[in-house]
C-alpha cells in the first residue's frame, strides 16, 4: 500500500485528489495539508511515500516545502501537481528533488499512474514538460559519486528493479531508492533512462557490463 499526502491551498482541489485516489486499492491518503509549511510538518510526522505537492501556495512555495521535505525525508517522492508547465517553475522544482512533475488539467488515470511510478523509483513527467527538461538531462560528468550510488547505479544499467538491486546489495529497497534518487541529482538526470546513458558514457564498468 502507497501511503500518500497531497498538499494544495485550493480545499476543492484537496477534496477531487482525495476522492479520485480513495477509488484505488492500493494507494492510502495519509493526510493532507493546506499550504508548504504544513506539508513539511506533516510529511516528517507521517512520513508518507509520495507528496503530492502543489506549487503555487501562500506561505511556502512548493518548491520550497519539497527541499526542506526532502532534506530531513529523503526518501519521500515528491512529484509536483501544478497548473504551471513554463521551463524555470520545472527547473526549480526538479532542482528540489522533485521526482515527477505533473499538470493539474491531465487525465485522472495519469495522477494515478504517476503516484504508482514515483513509489517504484520512476520519474512520471507530463510530455507536455518534457521539452523544458532537454537542459537539464545533460550529464554533468564533475559529480562523484559514493562507492554505494555507484553500485546501485551500474546494477539499474542492468535492468533490474529497485527490489531486486536492494536484493543483490543487501540492502532495503527503500534504502535502494534513497540512492537513486541522490544519483539522478548527482548526474542531472531524472528517469532511469537517461542514468543508465550517462552510465554508460561515464562508467568504464558499465560500458563492460
Amino acid at each position: 500500500m502507497t501511503s500518500v499526502l497531497v498538499v494544495d491551498d485550493h480545499p476543492l482541489v484537496r477534496a477531487g485528489l482525495i476522492e479520485l485516489l480513495g477509488t484505488t486499492d492500493d494507494l492510502h491518503i495519509a493526510g493532507e495539508a493546506h499550504g508548504g509549511q504544513q506539508a513539511v510538518d506533516l510529511a516528517n510526522d507521517l512520513q508518507p511515500d509520495v507528496v503530492l505537492m502543489d506549487l503555487s501556495m501562500p506561505d511556502m512555495d512548493g518548491v520550497e516545502a519539497t527541499r526542506s521535505i526532502l532534506r530531513t525525508q529523503p526518501q519521500i517522492s515528491v512529484v509536483v501537481l501544478t497548473s504551471f508547465g513554463d521551463q524555470g517553475r520545472v527547473a526549480d522544482a526538479l532542482a528540489a528533488g522533485a521526482v515527477g512533475y505533473l499538470l493539474k488539467d491531465c487525465d485522472p488515470r495519469e495522477v494515478l499512474a504517476g503516484v504508482r511510478q514515483a513509489a517504484l523509483g520512476h520519474a512520471p513527467i507530463d510530455p507536455r514538460v518534457a521539452r523544458a527538461l532537454l537542459p537539464s538531462v545533460t550529464a554533468r560528468t564533475g559529480e562523484t559519486l559514493s562507492d554505494r550510488e555507484t553500485e546501485v547505479l551500474l546494477l539499474l544499467t542492468k535492468g533490474m528493479a529497485n527490489k531486486q538491486i536492494g536484493r543483490a546489495l543487501g540492502i532495503s529497497e527503500r534504502t535502494v531508492k534513497v540512492h537513486m534518487g541522490n544519483v539522478f541529482r548527482r548526474i542531472g538526470v531524472t528517469d532511469r533512462i537517461s542514468a543508465a546513458m550517462w552510465a554508460r558514457d561515464n562508467l568504464p564498468a558499465a560500458r563492460q557490463g
